[in-house]
């Protein structure tokens, strides 16, 4: 059950006068994966490579250059002889998103309750903050989006670069997932519950941090509606035309 997608509008986006070829590739992924993420780019819309380098005013080699970088990363999907669009997850591709965000998350509890520093708890407070400022005026693009960057920043306390990469990929996927199949504000999380994983971590409550990350993941999955794919009802008319059509054929 997905929504119609509009075309693409990148608005004032551009890549900066000045830069070198590889700062302005850089400059130009930058925009679209936050397009993409905070879902201004919608799943399904079109991205021609003709638009793109008018509007950021370089040239199809460069944009080809970063869509296959986005390609790599799955937030794009490139099909030969139908050129690029903003990925659309399938129900199983975001439930095994969902799946891996659970043990990632849960798994680094215990290095990020031993590293965690008052510090550090106050930055996520402030997110934690950001994120109720935007529920409060129905900011469905930056609730989500400090949603996920509340959950990379807590993997990040436990300073392992390699799990907060691969959480920043898991989380830019999960916001397709909510784009395509949530209802409105559906997916992004209850600030209040936030508060309450800070809670734990300050206490040092490793057991209760990780049972909270476990159980608060499957909440936010339920919260976005996955329905199940089923194959589409076979043409009976058709296909028995078609075999009459060949039994008479054959006679």
């Amino acid at each position: 059950m997905t929504r119609k997608r509009s075309s693409i509008d990148l608005g004032p986006m551009q890549a900066e006068e000045g830069m070198s070829g590889s700062g302005r590739d850089e400059a130009i992924y930058r925009n679209l994966y936050l397009a993409i993420v905070e879902n201004h780019l919608e799943p399904g819309t079109k991205l021609p490579e003709d638009t793109l380098a008018e509007a950021f005013a370089v040239s199809r080699t460069s944009i080809r250059k970063v869509l296959q970088r986005l390609a790599y990363e799955r937030l794009v999907d490139i099909r030969l002889n139908r050129g690029a669009t903003v990925a659309q997850p399938t129900v199983k591709e975001a439930r095994d998103i969902f799946a891996a965000r659970r043990i990632v998350e849960c798994g680094v509890i215990p290095q990020v309750v031993a590293k965690a520093t008052p510090a550090r708890l106050d930055a996520l407070r402030d997110i934690v903050r950001r994120e109720h400022e935007a529920e409060a005026r129905r900011d469905r693009r930056e609730a989500i989006f400090l949603s996920g960057e509340f959950h990379v920043e807590l993997a990040r306390i436990a300073d392992n670069e390699t799990i907060a990469e691969l959480l920043t990929g898991l989380v830019s996927r999960s916001s397709l997932v909510i784009a395509t199949y949530g209802a409105p504000m559906a997916g992004s999380c209850r600030h209040s519950e936030h508060h309450d994983v800070i809670d734990l971590i300050a206490s040092g409550d490793v057991e209760g941090a990780r049972a909270w990350m476990e159980r608060h993941l499957k909440d936010v999955e339920r919260s976005v509606v996955l329905v199940e794919e089923t194959p589409s009802a076979p043409d009976l008319r058709k296909i028995l035309d078609e075999v009459a059509r060949r039994h008479r054929s054959d006679r």
